[in-house]
């Protein structure tokens, strides 16, 4: 019924509770979860994950904020890519939060890192999982720039204007909701979220961070991705079957390697 579009499986707090985040994952229909890669060095842990467990999937790619790790090659990501059960290219992104004391272009590594991601979008097909925090105008230049048009996938967990939200659209991305959406201090992304179309929303946990009320503040996890629906449902003022059926609908037609909802 539901897919946690984005969520850290492979994150302590969580690798090491498998078992019950999967029962849990059952019990609330949450039949599928993408496992996010965010470097090199865990890739192979992501892929485990997906490779053993038919509800799972996952992706390659360094996240923009991890500094002392692997830098990716062309390569890298795409050799990663070509294995089962890889459906996105990602995290990628930009992210100017913790410049810590740098300026803007002094994080010309981030773009670089970038650039390299698009590149492997570009030469296998698959779309991006795009990360951006304070940098929404360098990171929608360069998916006009260097994606050409041509690359498309999902600005996750979005906390950003409609005009970010209106680029990301105009690109052929999609959207996806997080937690967040249901913070007590987020109605201005409540309000990005009533305007975007529902054939373009993904709804995610990013597990472990962002628990949606009522377990803000607690460990996240993908059985809490209904919470999310909900929100978005109430928002647009339909059912949360109705959500589940297309948030579902557009993983799929994103994620084109994501398979059907295993039975049983």
């Amino acid at each position: 019924m539901f897919v946690d579009s984005h969520c850290h499986l492979s994150f302590p707090g969580l690798h090491e509770r498998l078992p019950e985040l999967r029962h849990a994952m059952a019990a609330a229909q949450v039949d599928r979860a993408i496992c996010i890669c965010t470097t090199l060095e865990e890739f192979e842990t992501v892929h485990t994950l997906a490779r053993d467990h038919a509800e799972l999937w996952c992706t390659a790619g360094v996240h923009p904020d991890n500094e002392g790790v692997q830098e990716p090659t062309l390569d890298d990501l795409v050799t990663r890519a070509g294995r089962e059960r890889v459906v996105a290219i990602g995290e990628t992104g930009l992210d100017y939060y913790r410049l810590n004391g740098r300026s803007v272009a002094e994080m010309a590594w981030q773009r670089e890192r970038f650039a390299v991601h698009i590149a492997a979008a570009h030469a296998t097909g698959l779309p991006l999982v795009v990360h951006t925090r304070s940098a929404s105008a360098d990171t929608v230049e360069m998916l006009r720039s260097e994606g050409r048009g041509a690359v498309g996938g999902v600005f996750h967990c979005f906390t950003e204007t409609a005009e970010v939200a209106r680029a990301a659209l105009d690109l052929g991305f999609y959207i996806s909701f997080s937690g967040i959406l249901t913070f007590r201090n987020a109605e201005e992304l409540r309000d990005v979220a009533r305007w975007v179309p529902l054939d373009r929303c993904l709804i995610e946990t990013d597990s472990p961070y962002l628990a949606p009320v009522p377990y803000r503040g607690k460990t996240n996890q993908p059985a809490y991705v209904p919470h999310v629906a909900a929100q978005l449902a109430a928002l647009k003022g339909l059912d949360v079957a109705t959500v589940a059926a297309a948030t579902s609908a557009n993983c799929e037609r994103l994620f084109t390697r994501l398979g059907p909802a295993p039975r049983g």
